[in-house]
């Protein structure tokens, strides 16, 4: 029997926006329901009184039954604000792969991908949302908003980096000079949700984390998803041949045998990430080294323990 499909109701999404879903929806399956509670419409659980807190929520009707003090909970009908920075600068580009789905992927759309999920994670709380695109300056901004359009424009701009190729687009990454402007442009307290794979020009790791303290001096959260390819740009592990290796911003290229170079880069990578790592504890910036090749599950669970962290 053939099974009708509502295309309209199919082609209202873009297909960032259907992927997004799946993700999420993949991921929560079996998961109860929100662990954010607040004040809201929709009664959820009881929780036990505690003594000095404020009676309001008390539900009397099970005090009279039970002569125990217990506080009504409800989903969560939040406040928050949540600006995601994806950065699609030329070196987000590589490498090309294959994903487990059999399609290209790189580093770039690895950030879309995830900001897209977090994005769906922030609409299914009723939660804003904004967005800001960068590379050698600030391509993109928009405010935090929640209503069905405004997210709606979001995927479209999202979408409109996807098909991005090496060979279409060059730019360099200023990272601080672009998270300096996007904190004097929030105005309101949010969680900043950086993807960027931290190659700015300037190599200056000092400079980059000067730019996220502003975030933090500012009152935002910040998680920070530093966006890497295991294998090859932490690993080096390419065949034991000469290769030109080309820098997709600058388009500089040098001429090398990996098994020469592997250990020092090795080491040199390490060091660099121990740094990130360090400074970002430093200044209260949640920092987590993601892989393309472990999917964006990862990116969604340290949202959700960020998001729980700010609502305790």
């Amino acid at each position: 029997m053939p099974i009708n499909f509502d295309r309209s109701y199919i082609q209202s999404y873009s297909s960032l926006e259907l992927l997004a879903k799946q993700a999420v929806e993949g991921f929560i399956t079996g998961m109860h329901r929100s662990p954010y509670h607040g004040f809201s419409v929709e009664f959820a659980e009881h929780r036990l009184y505690n003594a000095g807190e404020s009676t309001r929520h008390l539900d009397w009707k099970l005090l009279a039954r039970t002569d125990k003090h217990f506080v009504k909970r409800y989903e969560e009908e939040t406040n928050l604000r949540c600006q995601l920075v994806v950065d699609v600068s030329s070196s987000m580009l590589f490498p090309t792969i294959k994903n487990a789905e059999g399609k290209e992927w790189n580093k770039l759309k690895f950030a879309l991908y995830g900001a897209a999920s977090v994005m769906e994670l922030m609409k299914r709380q009723r939660d804003a949302v904004g967005l800001s695109v960068f590379a050698n300056e600030l391509m993109v901004h928009t405010k935090a908003g929640s209503s069905q359009a405004h997210i709606h424009y979001l995927y479209s701009e999202m979408e409109k980096w996807l098909e991005q190729s090496a060979t279409s687009y060059k730019s360099n990454s200023h990272v601080s000079e672009v998270i300096h402007e996007i904190a004097e442009r929030i105005h309101r307290r949010s969680l900043v949700v950086v993807f960027s794979d931290m190659l700015d020009d300037s190599k200056q790791v000092e400079e980059v984390f000067q730019s996220l303290q502003h975030l933090r001096h500012n009152k935002h959260e910040v998680i920070l998803f530093h966006v890497v390819h295991q294998e090859h740009e932490l690993d080096f592990n390419f065949e034991n041949r000469p290769y030109s290796f080309v820098d997709l911003e600058t388009g500089e290229e040098v001429k090398a045998h990996p098994h020469e170079l592997r250990k020092a880069y090795q080491e040199k990578m390490t060091a660099f990430r121990t740094s990130l790592q360090m400074k970002a504890g430093q200044i209260g910036v949640d920092y987590f080294q993601t892989s393309i090749e472990d999917g964006i599950q990862n990116c969604m669970l340290q949202f959700l323990l960020k998001r729980q962290r700010m609502m305790i």
